[in-house]
């Protein structure tokens, strides 16, 4: 069997206040999401006119990793992700999903910094205030 040489993409270390670099602003798209890897998990970004969000990446009821592969809009004049796999809608801004309120995903704190590198934090059970989405 041939050996082939990947090149893997080595996660950025966090600094010290525990934010990692994880891609730069040039590589969200607007109204989509993007997968990335944070703190060792998979994370789902997206940039909507609402601002910036980050989610985990896998959906918690069919366990795949896709969510930012989901539908993006707005439900209830808030910001959500349709998975691809059961079409469930997750708030992008709390994590909790629209048809069962006691699933949730969990919400990652996003900056979008002056050099134009977005920063994850560690996920978080509720929205921090000092995020690039909070109001």
């Amino acid at each position: 069997m041939m050996k082939t040489n990947r090149s893997r993409r080595r996660e950025r270390p966090a600094d010290s206040s525990g934010w990692q670099a994880v891609c730069r602003r040039e590589d969200l798209i607007p109204e989509a999401g993007v997968a990335v890897r944070a703190h060792g998990e998979q994370v789902a970004v997206f940039v909507t006119e609402a601002g910036l969000f980050a989610i985990d990446h896998v959906d918690p009821f069919s366990g795949a990793a896709v969510l930012a592969r989901g539908i993006v809009g707005e439900l209830q004049g808030r910001p959500v992700v349709a998975s691809p796999m059961y079409k469930q809608h997750f708030f992008l801004d709390t994590g909790e999903c629209l048809e069962d309120a006691g699933v949730r995903v969990r919400c990652w704190p996003a900056r979008l910094g002056g050099d134009g590198i977005l920063r994850l934090g560690r996920p978080m059970d509720h929205v921090l205030e000092d995020c690039d989405h909070a109001a």
